[in-house]
């Protein structure tokens, strides 16, 4: 029984076959064949011209108008449509943004994003460009306009067009210029006499209404605070904020700077123009160089000048009148 090569499941395995020689001299050329050009392409750089050829050839696939119509086919089939519907109606998307959104990290990424300085240097930026902006449109119609009653008032009194373009302001832009300016110094002063009477009130107890002399003293006020802007703007810079806003600089035989002697006879040429019902502003519209009485007064002139910036969305430039 010791002897027995008989296992104990009472089977024999038989014999283990083995490949015929033929058949394993074939496989060990082919898997020598293989290594061999193998390490032959390798060394001769045939390898990745392959690899490269057919990166090549994948992406011009992809890149074919016949793969982009068979990807927007597929895009705009109803099983794709259907599918994108589902998952935007889901639920669980509407769980998964909500966590997103409430997350600490998601808090303090904006909170840093809100805070940096360049979100707030853009932020200001877009507000003065927005306002730039607005300027020149304002600037260019106003243009358009100066341009069209000059034509207009030309005609009438039987002057020659003028030929080219004008660099000086006309009536209408200086006019809205002188109207900002306005509004911006009534603003101020409305705001500081409210403050006084609100302050004379608390100690005085005065309830009354103004009289006379208070109305009298306020217009002289008035007029001494409207002397003193026009004078503070026109000698340091030649330019109000009216005038900044729309693009316009008053010059004089030495440049923007007048000094104080020169903006204080301008400032008088006005006040002088303004008399006899604004006439001394009438020369503006058939003038050669745009220059109403104040203007030969002083012996300066307002020309234009081209949009110093804009929004970056803006698409405005400032257009030649007509």
């Amino acid at each position: 029984m010791a002897d027995d090569p008989t296992p104990p499941g009472g089977s024999s395995p038989g014999p283990r076959r083995r490949n015929p020689l033929l058949a394993r001299l074939v496989g060990a050329g082919t898997r020598t064949a293989i290594g061999g050009a193998g390490r032959v392409a390798e060394a001769t750089g045939i390898d990745r011209a392959l690899e490269e050829a057919a990166e090549e050839a994948v992406v011009r696939a992809l890149e074919s108008p016949a793969a982009e119509r068979a990807l927007t086919r597929a895009l705009q089939s109803a099983a794709v449509e259907r599918s994108a519907v589902q998952v935007v109606d889901s639920a669980m998307l509407e769980r998964v943004w909500e966590r997103v959104l409430a997350s600490d990290e998601i808090q303090k990424t904006v909170e840093r994003i809100a805070q940096s300085p360049e979100i707030r240097q853009a932020i200001a930026y877009q507000g003065v460009g927005l306002i730039d902006d607005i300027g020149a449109q304002i600037g260019r119609v106003a243009r358009r306009l100066d341009a069209t009653l000059e034509r207009v008032a030309r005609a009438l009194l039987r002057r020659p067009r003028r030929e080219g373009e004008a660099h000086q302001a006309g009536l209408v832009t200086r006019g809205l210029a002188f109207v900002l300016d306005g509004a911006i110094l009534n603003f101020s002063f409305f705001a500081v006499s409210a403050l006084v009477a609100l302050a004379i009130n608390g100690l005085f107890d005065d309830r009354g209404d103004a009289s006379t002399p208070a109305i009298l003293a306020g217009a002289f006020v008035w007029g001494i605070a409207g002397s003193a802007y026009l004078l503070t703007f026109w000698s340091l810079s030649g330019e109000t904020p009216g005038m900044r806003f729309l693009d316009l600089r008053l010059e004089g035989p030495d440049g923007p700077r007048l000094g104080f002697r020169r903006a204080l006879r301008r400032l008088v040429g006005t006040v002088l123009a303004v008399l006899p019902l604004f006439l001394g502003f009438v020369p503006i519209l058939f003038n050669q160089r745009r220059r109403g009485f104040n203007d030969r007064f002083a012996d300066t002139e307002v020309r234009y000048l081209p949009p110093r910036r804009e929004a970056p969305w803006s698409a405005s430039r400032r257009d030649p009148p007509d």
